[in-house]
């Protein structure tokens, strides 16, 4: 006997730019959207029957006409909005989903003064945020940031580790520690001011990062984490991972030269992988 377990459908990839036009400036938000529904959509499976099927180029259109009278500036809000819509209008959908990535954009500076309409790429970062609901039950949003690249100069060794047979990796007090953070944590709250708590979240890290004495990426893992928590009483755990990207240093002997920590090779594979859930005691 065969039967249908699970299925949803949506749209992905579904980019949008918005800008909202304020008297004496502008704001631009550039965020990439995926609609998924989950409901009874078993007959489409089983007999081609579409009648129930909300098509996703709708979907698409949905993204695009709800942005035009939403009032939202946090992703999170959006997403909420967007939710709501889809689950009013479909009864046959039991829940639906919605994930968001916003791209950086930073206003330029013209003559040592932030320009109102002119706006450059930021790094590769992501913000993220996932947002779920029932239909009649409460929202589920995990919120997150990705491709957080950093690095310090100062302030990181890696010592004390066992070493065997196969061990070629040199102790040092003083490297160059490379990652690129990922990160994400649930709210345990759907009335939020959401870009405020992101920004609070993240800066603690980054302080925290740049400050914290760090014997191995697992040590400023746990700092980064803990800052995060304590900084933002929203949530009660949060997920990171961290790869080590190497900086290789240069072996200049060959050359009749010295490197005193300054000449390297980055790489970005092979590379460590350290992640960790880190969560408030009950």
């Amino acid at each position: 006997m065969i039967e249908l377990a699970e299925n949803r459908y949506g749209k992905s990839r579904v980019r949008l730019m918005k800008v909202t036009r304020h008297a004496h400036d502008h704001d631009l938000r550039e965020w990439t959207v995926q609609v998924l529904l989950k409901g009874d959509f078993e007959t489409a499976h089983l007999d081609g029957d579409n009648s129930k099927i909300l098509p996703t180029d709708t979907m698409k259109n949905t993204v695009y006409s709800l942005a035009r009278t939403s009032k939202a500036t946090a992703m999170e809000d959006y997403a909420k909005e967007l939710v709501d819509f889809l689950l009013g209008r479909n009864p046959q959908v039991s829940s639906a989903s919605v994930r968001i990535e916003s791209t950086m954009w930073k206003r330029l500076t013209v003559d040592g003064e932030p320009h109102p309409s002119a706006f450059m790429r930021g790094s590769g970062e992501l913000q993220t945020t996932s947002v779920e609901r029932a239909q009649g039950g409460n929202f589920h949003i995990l919120s997150g940031l990705d491709n957080l690249v950093l690095l310090k100069t100062a302030n990181s060794g890696f010592e004390g580790y066992i070493k065997d047979s196969l061990t070629t990796l040199s102790e040092t007090k003083d490297r160059l520690f490379g990652t690129a953070v990922t990160a994400e944590w649930h709210y345990t709250s759907p009335d939020l001011d959401f870009d405020a708590v992101r920004t609070n979240l993240r800066e603690a890290m980054l302080r925290t990062f740049a400050n914290h004495n760090s014997k191995s990426v697992q040590q400023t893992l746990y700092a980064m984490a803990e800052s995060a928590l304590e900084a933002v009483p929203a949530i009660n755990e949060i997920e990171i991972t961290m790869p080590n990207k190497h900086c290789l240093l240069v072996d200049l002997s060959r050359f009749n030269q010295d490197n005193p920590n300054e000449i390297f090779v980055p790489t970005d594979e092979p590379h460590g992988y350290i992640e960790a859930r880190v969560r408030r005691k009950s």
